[in-house]
């Protein structure tokens, strides 16, 4: 009869194999999860990148979109998928930070203890545009403005939790406005409802944007970092105030516990691939910038994001479109 201690020592000598072979991966392709909706400027940044990331590697990396619940859907998935390098995050902000704060019991992880954080890669800078008729220019004037408002003045967003609703919340914690943020369900109808005179702004992604910017149709008043093609549009701080609104970024990521030679064998390539120029090229005009931090600076920029959200939201709207 084969004892349990027997099955025990067998079992370790199988393990041995494999963290000895990790230092050739990869030997198979590679799922990249990304809890981002097909379609998207994001999306395609997700697979410009995996297309570049796999050659790098020599292998294929299959992209697979798995939005839902805020992003948290898809980061979970990744959290819960086995330990052997063969399922990689591309996930933002949002669920990794603000969905934590305000939907605690969905977003029930802790990315800096159930990911392992590869690299900050990309960004799209949140912009606040109004119409080109709006009777005011400036962030300034916006803010003087909004007490004469009949129905105060609507910023609208991409929906709870966006980096457009948490922005709005900014701008009146920092700057003791009374901007009243409307959630709505995507970025498109938001635009559109500015559009027709429905709200009076919109906080966004820039890429959401951007075409409706080179035609005029609508003028930015503040952005959340600077931008190449649009320099004139400046971001809080220089208009004086001490904080910026809260952008979009992203980052790879995989399970926490995946052996350290794989993500030894893996940072390096995301670093070319974040600093490919080709690649910067192509999403420059969809308005999202390349750029590379370390596990390390992701993994700081999650901690201290998430603080200042918790620190921000004492309140949250209730409107939904």
């Amino acid at each position: 009869m084969i004892k349990r201690r027997d099955i025990l020592a067998l079992a370790s000598l199988w393990a041995v194999p494999f963290l000895a072979r990790a230092d050739d991966y990869p030997r198979m392709p590679i799922s990249l999860v990304t809890p981002l909706a097909a379609g998207d400027a994001a999306d395609r940044a997700a697979r410009l990148m995996a297309q570049e990331l796999g050659r790098l590697l020599d292998t294929t990396i299959m992209v697979i979109n798995r939005p839902g619940a805020g992003g948290s859907l898809g980061t979970q998935s990744v959290i819960h998928a086995p330990k052997d390098g063969y399922t990689l995050l591309y996930a933002q902000n949002s669920p990794l930070t603000i969905r934590r704060v305000i939907e605690p019991e969905a977003a029930n992880y802790d990315p800096l203890q159930d990911l392992t954080p590869l690299g900050l890669t990309t960004r799209s800078p949140s912009v606040l545009v109004v119409r080109k008729d709006a009777p005011f220019k400036t962030l300034k004037e916006m803010i003087a403005y909004a007490p004469k408002a009949a129905n105060g003045l609507r910023v609208g967003n991409a929906g709870p939790g966006s980096v457009g609703e948490i922005s709005t919340e900014l701008i009146n914690s920092t700057a003791g406005a009374k901007l009243v943020p409307v959630n709505y369900k995507g970025a498109a109808p938001a635009i559109t409802d500015l559009l027709g005179g429905h709200i009076e702004g919109v906080i966004i992604a820039l890429g959401a944007v951007s075409t409706h910017l080179r035609s005029g149709n609508l003028r930015a008043i503040a952005i959340s970092s600077p931008f190449p093609e649009f320099p004139d549009i400046p971001t809080l701080r220089q208009l004086g105030y001490k904080a910026d609104l809260l952008g979009v970024w992203f980052g790879f990521f995989m399970p926490a516990g995946v052996p350290k030679t794989v993500v030894d064998r893996i940072v390096p390539a995301l670093e070319k691939v974040a600093r490919n120029a080709d690649i910067s090229a192509q999403l420059q005009p969809v308005g999202i910038v390349q750029e590379w931090g370390s596990g390390l600076a992701l993994s700081e920029e999650i901690a201290t994001e998430f603080r200042s959200v918790t620190e921000l939201l004492g309140r949250k709207s209730k409107t939904t479109k």
